[in-house]
């Protein structure tokens, strides 16, 4: 098998400087997130030092990155006690889409983009970024505080709705009906909720499929099944993120922890891969244009979603410094609103030239941002 030097010396590369900012992170407390979407940013076309020979690597990367976040995530709860929690979330979920799509659909109103774009920017302002919020809530050490459920429970919820809302906005934007665009809709979400239930009354048997007492062969089970399932949600225009997650949840006991010692490893390479392609796939220059009109669309849907999660850390009783995590997790949009871009950016490039620097900036300040506000941050709130 031939080898490729230059894969080799550019994946060494982009370790070693991840490894110095993650490094330099971590001596402060903070979340090294933003500084591998800024090695993004230097490494990609148009920064300072572009590496086209492992651009594949990391696309694929990205994508195992994104579901190993998601299925370690779900390790961490029951499918029955976040079952409850989603039923208990579904009016934080319609004051989430109010607030936050509406300001995009604004926007893209202003800017005169016809229907399509006004589709599309409600939903790139709409939908936070559940591999970011995962990591960053890791990172900070969040997990077991009271407010998550609450966050957790929002961001499932978004997804689910993007399993309707993505085979409509592909449709639309590639030209096709209405009848067309509702159609793919109703397959996508019938399919999602029977994934769901089926989770839900037959997840138990999970554990017995992949329980192995060789941590080698418990490691491939997991991934062979994650990816599986995985792939399965990707193909009703569900998310991978979500077919990741309900895998997790259905995992519990000494499976679950098991399952979070043996992939915790793989999880922390593949997310740094996942948070570095974000950066790469924008051009430096392409956010320069319409910078201003972004960053004032950030403070406004920043504003709403820390709304958001205040509502709905309210609703489990959350004290206010809890809430005020809540609410600063969700800012971050990043890999969702990217899709969306791609979706619509080579017929609306108006939209792609004011999402790009919108999305960027929030996936940058928002982890700040969540680590300051509500501190301490080991406290529940």
């Amino acid at each position: 098998m031939q080898v490729s030097a230059a894969l080799l010396l550019e994946l060494g590369i982009i370790l070693a400087v991840l490894t110095v900012l993650g490094t330099a992170a971590r001596r402060f407390a903070l979340s090294p997130i933003p500084l591998y979407l800024a090695a993004g940013l230097a490494l990609g076309e148009g920064g300072v030092a572009h590496i086209p020979a492992a651009d594949e690597f990391v696309t694929t990367g990205a994508t195992i990155g994104v579901v190993l976040l998601l299925l370690t995530l779900g390790l961490e709860f029951s499918i029955g006690e976040f079952a409850a929690s989603l039923r208990r979330h579904l009016p934080s979920a319609w004051v989430d889409l109010i607030l936050n799509a509406t300001p995009g659909a604004i926007a893209g109103w202003l800017l005169g983009v016809g229907g399509v774009g006004i589709l599309a920017l409600a939903g790139v302002t709409y939908i936070s970024s559940s591999g970011v919020i995962a990591r960053l809530l890791d990172d900070l050490r969040r997990l077991g505080n009271r407010e998550t459920p609450a966050v957790l429970s929002i961001l499932v919820l978004e997804d689910f709705a993007m399993a309707a809302y993505l085979p409509l906005l592909a449709v639309l934007a590639a030209g096709g009906s209405w009848g067309h665009a509702v159609f793919g809709m109703g397959i996508a979400v019938s399919a999602l909720v029977l994934a769901f239930v089926a989770s839900y009354r037959w997840g138990h048997l999970v554990g017995r499929l992949v329980a192995h007492p060789d941590n080698e062969q418990l490691l491939l089970r997991i991934m062979g099944l994650t990816l599986i399932v995985a792939a399965l949600a990707e193909l009703i225009h569900a998310s991978a993120a979500v077919g990741a997650f309900l895998v997790g949840l259905t995992l519990t006991g000494e499976a679950a922890h098991r399952a979070r010692t043996v992939l915790g490893p793989l999880r922390d390479l593949f997310a740094a891969i996942f948070f570095l392609a974000i950066g790469l796939s924008v051009n430096p220059a392409d956010l320069i244009p319409m910078l201003p009109a972004a960053l004032a669309l950030a403070a406004v849907t920043a504003g709403t979603k820390v709304a958001t999660g205040m509502f709905a850390a309210r609703r489990d009783d959350v004290a206010r410094p809890g809430q005020l995590r809540a609410g600063t997790a969700l800012i971050v949009r990043g890999e969702f609103s990217l899709v969306i871009i791609g979706l619509v950016g080579a017929t609306l490039p108006a939209v792609e030239a004011v999402a790009t620097p919108y999305v960027f900036v929030l996936a940058i300040v928002g982890p700040v941002l969540t680590r300051f506000v509500g501190a301490p941050r080991s406290v529940a709130g």
